[in-house]
């Protein structure tokens, strides 16, 4: 069986701090140190021995900047690069630079001799690269999927000319239609969750109900993600902001810093609501705080559907859903990446269906059609 965990490659003049990272990124389960590097040079002939899914770079590495290399590494195929830094590198300019020569994000380094700070910083770090890579991922997923659109429509209009003689064929589906009720669609991922999203999405109609989603990911990530799903699908897709109306057609994404739920507005018309309160499940935004407001205030109207992701974040929400009479659903096994929030929420009875990745988004928006024909 092919070992599936993600490839780092670490790229740090310190012997230390390589170490530190390396010890950092083995204890995760899905991703491994597969080299390191002290210098630029070194680093070239590792990213090309090595093949990693992504690297960590200091922007102080002998003979060459990190952000010299990082405009270097910018020719080349895609690579998902996280600037670590020490503090004081660290600073807006520097994080303004490297992301603008393609750096996926800026962190600092883990603090040595701090236990909890080691903790924390560490996390960030694992969960910046899963990110950087899932969203490398969806990107190749989406240009492929573009690819095999075109070349789909042209097989299309070439089998309309050849048989335009053949009379009409059945009537298209109407572009949009019109809800029964305040419809609103909310979803939850963390692991492997970008380029699941992705995929979801794309199912959807352009006239599909409001969506809210709750990805796990660290502030500053989710506005780029929200960009990145708005160039590749046809819904419109936007960071939330707090007050933001619900619209049909749209997607909106939590902050990487908020919890994200919905409530009516002063004009009794839904909308988003942005949460600075304490992490729920260790996580901000959680899906169980979104999951939960959607059952409370829109009960059956609500539809929800929880997606790949390590912990249970969002099994008791969808479990809340399930009883207030909405549409609930959980991403089987077979295409999890990681089935650790799906299968907590299947063991409480929160799905109503559990099904592959593939079939979420045609499976839901024919069940609201189903529900709306029977009210």
């Amino acid at each position: 069986m092919p070992d599936e965990r993600l490839r780092i490659l670490v790229v740090d003049d310190s012997a230390l701090v390589r170490q530190v990272l390396c010890a950092i990124i083995d204890a995760q389960p899905d991703m491994q140190a597969v080299g390191t590097a002290g210098d630029a040079a070194a680093a070239r002939s590792r990213i090309v021995a090595l093949a990693p899914d992504a690297l960590t770079l200091d922007i102080q590495l002998p003979g060459m900047n990190g952000l010299d290399f990082l405009r270097e590494l910018a020719g080349g195929p895609p690579l998902p690069v996280l600037i670590v830094a020490t503090p004081t590198e660290a600073e807006v300019q520097v994080a303004r630079q490297a992301r603008a020569l393609g750096a996926c994000g800026v962190l600092p380094k883990p603090r040595l001799g701090v236990a909890q700070g080691l903790r924390d910083d560490g996390d960030a770090i694992c969960q910046a690269l899963r990110q950087a890579v899932q969203e490398a991922r969806a990107a190749r997923a989406a240009e492929t999927a573009r690819a095999r659109s075109a070349a789909a429509t042209v097989r299309a209009d070439d089998g309309a000319a050849a048989g335009a003689d053949r009379g009409p064929g059945p009537a298209a589906p109407p572009g949009r239609r019109a809800w029964r009720g305040e419809r609103v669609i909310v979803a939850g991922a963390s692991t492997g969750g970008t380029e699941a999203l992705l995929q979801f999405l794309a199912q959807l109609p352009p006239h599909c109900p409001p969506v809210l989603v709750v990805q796990h990911m660290p502030a500053g990530f989710t506005r780029s993600f929200a960009d990145r799903l708005d160039r590749h699908l046809p819904l419109r897709v936007a960071e939330a902001c707090d007050g933001e109306p619900l619209r049909a057609g749209q997607a909106l994404i939590a902050p990487g810093s908020h919890h994200l739920a919905v409530r009516r507005g002063e004009q009794g018309r839904l909308e988003a609501a942005l949460l600075a309160t304490s992490p729920v499940n260790r996580h901000r935004p959680s899906v169980d705080v979104l999951f939960d407001s959607a059952a409370r205030l829109l009960g059956r109207r609500a539809c929800g559907v929880l997606m790949t992701g390590m912990g249970r974040d969002g099994a008791a929400g969808l479990l809340a859903l399930r009883r207030a009479g909405a549409l609930t659903y959980a991403q089987d096994e077979a295409s999890c990446v990681v089935f650790g929030m799906p299968r907590e929420a299947i063991a409480l009875g929160a799905a109503g269906r559990v099904l592959p990745l593939a079939q979420l988004g045609e499976a839901l928006m024919q069940d609201l059609g189903d529900a709306d024909a029977a009210a």
